[in-house]
């Protein structure tokens, strides 16, 4: 079956899964960014075929997600090492990991333990406001249009849905709203 390509439409989920969008691609991320850098270690944790890790881990390279490093030089090897795009989904892994350990954990409890270097605490990864460090939820979040948005495939309800809510009076787009409820004390 072949894949729509979704780098065209004018939303970013569908661009970044047009990349990070199969359950692959997820978890090699996750083995890099844990430290499993080499391609014979990374297709032992995963058990996935050296063929489809190569194709895999190719795309990312291509992306600008990963990078190649030689680790030894008699003989040639190289290892894989995430690069600033590649370390900036971590977010997206801890959000997705606290969804699963919610939702999926199962009675033994999740499988992995989040732990905070700086403070020396276990956490759950939370999604908090840049400005006010509330967390956000989908009750007090609302997308507005940006600058790129495009009604089109993908977006053919969405974008003029977004498109209808546009600026509230008196409001400029990007300007701060008040939270609907004060933000917990850290």
């Amino acid at each position: 079956m072949t894949r729509t390509p979704l780098a065209d439409v004018a939303c970013s989920i569908a661009r970044a899964t047009d990349l990070f969008g199969d359950a692959w691609t997820a978890l090699i991320m996750r083995d890099v960014l844990v430290g499993i850098r080499r391609f014979d270690e990374l297709a032992e944790d995963l058990g996935l075929s050296r063929k489809v890790l190569a194709a895999r881990l190719a795309r990312l390279v291509e992306e600008g997600v990963l990078t190649r490093e030689r680790y030894q030089d008699s003989p040639p090897r190289e290892h894989y090492v995430a690069t600033e795009k590649g370390r900036d989904l971590l977010p997206v892994l801890l959000a997705l990991t606290a969804w699963g350990d919610k939702w999926y954990a199962g009675e033994a409890g999740p499988p992995t333990r989040i732990h905070h270097d700086t403070c020396g605490q276990d956490v759950t990864p939370v999604m908090s406001c840049s400005h006010c460090r509330g967390t956000l939820t989908v009750g007090d979040v609302t997308a507005l249009p940006g600058p790129g948005g495009r009604v089109g495939p993908g977006t053919r309800l969405m974008g003029p849905l977004i498109a209808a809510r546009g600026e509230a009076p008196g409001e400029r787009a990007g300007a701060a709203r008040e939270p609907a409820e004060p933000p917990e004390s850290r």
